[in-house]
């Protein structure tokens, strides 16, 4: 009898091929769609504008997990009203503070797919159809970047390939330069004079990785940039040379193509000369600038990527698909022999012989969810020529907006001609004499951010650039217009006009933007 109720109630709760189960995920489904459509894609702010200390209020005394369990729709709607509404509106033109991208509709059909289907990539009898989809996108993005009969593995994002191009950087070096198996010996004893060298403006991950892989922070080596903000080729040579006269062991560089607030590429095909030259591993994080590869215009600014032992590619940001999606390609496909593992339940050598592909023997992860599905489903139906009319114009909106920006007496360009589609600015206020100009300058880009999201009117970044707090806008969005842009602008010169004033005298302004006893008690 207890068998017989829990069965039949199963089929309401797991997806399968009964009259109930299908009737379940219908409305299940339709309900969600429901609350999203009213309470997040309906949104008319980017942001709702409430507070931190009231947000965290509506979520106290929340039963988590009560005895008997509520209707799903009621659920549904109560996490339409606490959750999705005070979310930040990706899809809204005024969002455009991080590499956060509003998600492609034919992605988001796909991960219901994927959510439903549950693959785990980790093995072939988990994953048959999947294992076999993975590795064909995999092959597609080698031949986009030039790599030939390269391979690669999809992950979680920068982050984990970055640390992954590392890894198997140190491994190989390692191998190749002290005959030593890092996987079974562990660091060689020499290996507290492994370098890593990348820009100044390289992403954290570089010495997060570091850390991580028993070299310390200590092993990251920063090179300067020039005044594009990319590596500095001179430094590059002179760290290599101090390097060599004292006996320490470069064994990578790292390349960026689009750093994080300027989208800034380093000279790839110049770094690949030089890691060639040193016999060491040149790793390029391409997480941000690599959907150039799709673009018409712009391929060509990632010229020498080609040279690359192993890169990262982000999926989430100008690939417009939702967090997370990423590759990690490497050129050599034998690279992954490195970090080969043989679990009997998992990979045994013998699918190996049978020429089954187990795809977690290339991956530092086990269960892994099917997010080439969602990559596939999204080229498929916008095609090459729809993804670089997107980029471009993202690329045309930022420079025009830097041109905007640079026209304004208010406001200084930090970055006039952006390589990508981030640009960094900062409003100037007039010099007073009781206030040192950069701590007041400072201090007013900060609470223009503060005042923008607390108002709910604009999601904008703050970044600083040699001591100076500055703004940045994030242009990924390809429903971003000027005129947007322009209407963020002017926001950020009326609150900058505001907060040189009495404190007292923003009262026009907080009533302007709606919120007047949260915009008084900012400033």
């Amino acid at each position: 009898m207890i068998q017989t109720k829990l069965t039949a109630e199963s089929d309401a709760w797991f997806l399968n091929d009964s009259p109930v189960s299908q009737h379940s995920y219908r409305r299940a489904m339709q309900t969600a769609l429901e609350v999203i459509q009213a309470q997040f894609a309906n949104l008319d702010k980017p942001y709702s504008g409430v507070p931190v200390n009231r947000l965290a209020s509506l979520f106290r005394g929340i039963e988590i997990c009560p005895e008997e369990g509520s209707d799903l729709e009621t659920v549904l709607r109560h996490a339409g009203d606490l959750v999705l509404r005070h979310s930040v509106a990706v899809h809204h033109p005024a969002c455009a503070a991080h590499l956060h991208c509003p998600p492609l509709t034919p992605s988001l059909a796909a991960e219901a797919m994927i959510s439903a289907m549950n693959q785990s990539m980790d093995s072939w009898d988990q994953s048959p159809a999947a294992t076999l989809l993975e590795e064909t996108v995999i092959r597609w993005l080698c031949r986009l970047f030039h790599f030939g009969e390269g391979d690669g593995v999809f992950t979680s994002g920068g982050t984990q390939s970055n640390f992954m191009g590392l890894l198997l950087a140190r491994n190989h070096y390692a191998h190749t330069r002290f005959g030593w198996n890092v996987q079974k010996e562990g660091l060689p004893p020499n290996g507290n004079q492994m370098r890593i060298l990348c820009s100044e403006a390289a992403h954290f991950t570089v010495e997060q990785s570091a850390a991580l892989l028993g070299l310390g922070k200590q092993a990251v080596v920063p090179v300067k940039t020039d005044g594009d903000y990319t590596i500095d080729l001179r430094d590059l040579d002179r760290q290599l040379r101090h390097m060599r006269s004292t006996g320490l062991h470069p064994f990578a560089i790292v390349a960026t193509a689009g750093t994080t607030d300027f989208g800034s590429i380093d000279p790839l095909s110049e770094l690949g000369d030089r890691a060639r030259q040193e016999g060491i591993w040149l790793h390029v994080d391409a997480a941000y600038g690599g959907a150039l590869a799709m673009s018409q215009n712009h391929s060509h600014r990632l010229d020498g990527i080609e040279t690359a032992d192993s890169i990262t590619v982000d999926f989430h940001k100008l690939f417009y698909q939702p967090i997370s999606c990423g590759a990690f390609l490497v050129r050599d496909s034998s690279s992954f022999d490195r970090i080969k593992l043989h679990a009997d339940y998992l990979n045994p050598e013998e699918d190996e012989d049978l020429g089954i592909p187990n795809l977690v023997a290339k991956s530092i992860q086990t269960t892994r969810r099917f997010d080439a599905l969602k990559l596939f489903i999204s080229l498929r139906t916008l095609g090459k020529v729809h993804f670089s009319r997107m980029i471009d114009h993202t690329l045309e909106i930022a420079r025009e907006t830097a041109g905007m920006i640079d026209s304004d007496e208010k406001l200084e360009s930090i970055n006039p001609t952006p390589s990508l589609n981030a640009v960094v600015f900062r409003y100037i206020p007039d010099r007073t004499p009781d206030e040192d100009r950069l701590t007041r300058q400072n201090r007013i880009n900060r609470e223009i951010r503060q005042i923008m999201l607390s108002s709910g009117q604009a999601v904008i970044a703050q970044t600083k650039v040699e001591g100076a707090v500055c703004l940045k806008l994030t242009l990924l969005n390809p429903r971003t217009s000027l005129s947007d842009v322009h209407r963020i602008l002017d926001e950020i010169k009326q609150i900058g006009a505001q907060l040189e004033t009495q404190r007292g005298e923003c009262e026009s302004h907080v009533k302007h933007a709606g919120s007047t006893s949260h915009y008084a008690k900012l400033l």
